[in-house]
């Protein structure tokens, strides 16, 4: 069901199929010149000069408001006449290293770069598609280039220029950005899992594929241009067959791995999910729940098995690692890993607001359509509910507070199986202390120690316990005391809120 999934092509569906390649090249040898965002080239193979100009069409395709950037090899740059090329760069070295390996290597930030190589009328062709900068621009070995005219140069003789890439409002739209194009309905029925959509939308299966095919327009999963049909990047991600077909899209399948202890070192089984996200989302909620640990208790003079997590929490926290997760950065896909004793759940990218606001703040989306479309099929919560739920569910669970990480790179959130008191840690029970005030915040009520007792099932013989994490929370900076109280007041009774509010 996860790593058997059928192979509907041999090999990847490049993102650009020959006819549109094509008709491509014939437009950019039509241009009167070569542009800020297009160089021709014949035979001139230079490793750290194809790095230079790869920098320069990136920062200068941003500066023209053009979604890529081109490097044709096999084109005379004077006349535009096609005459081929002896670069094939799939099949240079940089040392003992694939070129296009080691060019991904020495630009920052990593960008996607696409070398097509076919033949146009007997004639070879290396031709690299390159997306314009995003927000920053594009180095190479650390250094930034722009082209002025049809020469290449260091960026930072051109302040201005610099500055523009920066503040540029221009900005790709990665959801609704081209997966696989020039297609018919047949191949788009074929790699696009339509019977499962029709099934999430709740309706019927046509008896014409051609309403089966406005649909998919009307959800942006799929977009015609020139008479031909494109699957876009949030289609494919969806309802994609296999996510694999994609060139550009293999590497964000999901990875279900689980442990046999509490480490990394004895992996029991691993899952590629290689389905669209929508379509196989309760196949792999489904696929956790089954294999996790329960508690056997009686309820209402029945034993009932209790799964040691809450299936609500790894729901939420599952559907919001595919929704926010960072589509520009390379070699990363969301993750959830088992263990004996936790779940970390983490998606490329860090979160667009503080980790320690999640509970409060409306979510922003880096992936809104994608975000809006999972929404609507029931997948994830409508905004703003989904961590609240997370940590409430935690808490009825009686377990230690989830953690929620993140650097530069990644975001990351640990659900943690039942845990003593006695053997949490400080950092646990002051983690909880702050969630506990927060949720109590967002509903109109402030933290007690009789809510934090209650939270930790704590005897109210033992109260001091309570007021000892509540000063402990206090000394961190997370919590204050809640109005005019003072601090001579009783701490058995005082109030409290979290310290932004």
């Amino acid at each position: 069901m996860y790593n058997q999934t059928k192979i509907i092509f041999n090999k990847q569906y490049m993102r650009i199929q020959l006819p549109r390649l094509h008709e491509l090249l014939e437009e950019l040898v039509s241009l009167p010149q070569e542009t800020e965002w297009c160089e021709f080239k014949l035979n001139n193979y230079n490793p750290d000069e194809i790095g230079k100009w790869i920098s320069g069409l990136a920062n200068s395709s941003n500066l023209a408001g053009e979604k890529f950037g081109y490097l044709v090899f096999g084109i005379e740059d004077t006349t535009h006449n096609i005459l081929g090329t002896n670069v094939l760069l799939t099949k240079q070295k940089k040392g003992n290293e694939p070129l296009q390996s080691w060019l991904s290597k020495m630009l920052s930030p990593s960008i996607d770069f696409f070398i097509h190589e076919f033949i146009y009328k007997e004639k070879q062709i290396c031709l690299v598609e390159i997306p314009a900068a995003i927000a920053r621009p594009v180095a190479f070995q650390n250094i930034e280039y722009v082209r002025i005219g049809e020469v290449t140069k260091p960026l930072r003789g051109y302040p201005q220029k610099e500055q523009k890439i920066w503040n540029n409002p221009f900005n790709r739209n990665f959801e609704t950005e081209i997966a696989a194009s020039g297609l018919s309905k047949h191949e788009i029925l074929n790699l696009l899992d339509s019977v499962s959509y029709l099934k999430l939308v709740g309706k019927p299966m046509p008896d014409d594929h051609s309403l089966i095919i406005n649909d998919l327009m009307d959800e942006e999963f799929i977009i015609e241009e020139r008479g031909k049909l494109s699957i876009t990047n949030m289609g494919a991600l969806m309802i994609g067959s296999d996510i694999s077909n994609f060139q550009t899209l293999e590497r964000h399948s999901i990875r279900v791995i689980f442990y046999k202890g509490k480490n990394r070192v004895e992996t029991q089984q691993e899952y590629l999910v290689k389905g669209g996200y929508a379509i196989k989302f309760q196949d792999i909620i489904e696929l956790i729940l089954e294999r996790l640990p329960s508690n056997e208790e009686i309820v209402n003079a029945l034993r009932v098995d209790k799964k040691v997590y809450p299936a609500i929490a790894i729901r939420e926290l599952v559907a919001n690692a595919l929704i926010h997760q960072d589509f520009t950065l390379r070699g990363t896909s969301p993750m959830i890993e088992i263990f004996a004793d936790r779940i970390e759940i983490s998606n490329p990218g860090m979160p667009l607001i503080n980790t320690s606001r999640f509970i409060d703040s409306v979510p922003r989306s880096r992936n809104e359509k994608i975000a809006g479309f999972m929404r609507r099929v029931g997948i994830c919560e409508e905004r703003g509910s989904g961590i609240d739920k997370v940590i409430a569910s935690a808490e009825i669970y009686q377990l230690p507070a989830p953690n929620i990480e993140a650097t530069e790179d990644w975001t990351k959130v640990t659900l943690y199986s039942y845990k003593d008191l006695n053997k949490m840690s400080k950092d646990d029970k002051i983690r909880a202390c702050y969630q506990h005030s927060v949720l109590k915040y967002v509903t109109n009520e402030q933290m007690s120690n009789q809510t934090l007792r209650k939270r930790f099932k704590i005897k109210d013989s033992n109260y001091s316990i309570a007021s000892r994490i509540i000063k402990e929370t206090q000394e961190a900076g997370l919590i204050k005391i809640y109005g005019s109280q003072t601090a001579s007041k009783s701490k058995k009774y005082a109030k409290y809120i979290p310290s932004w509010a």
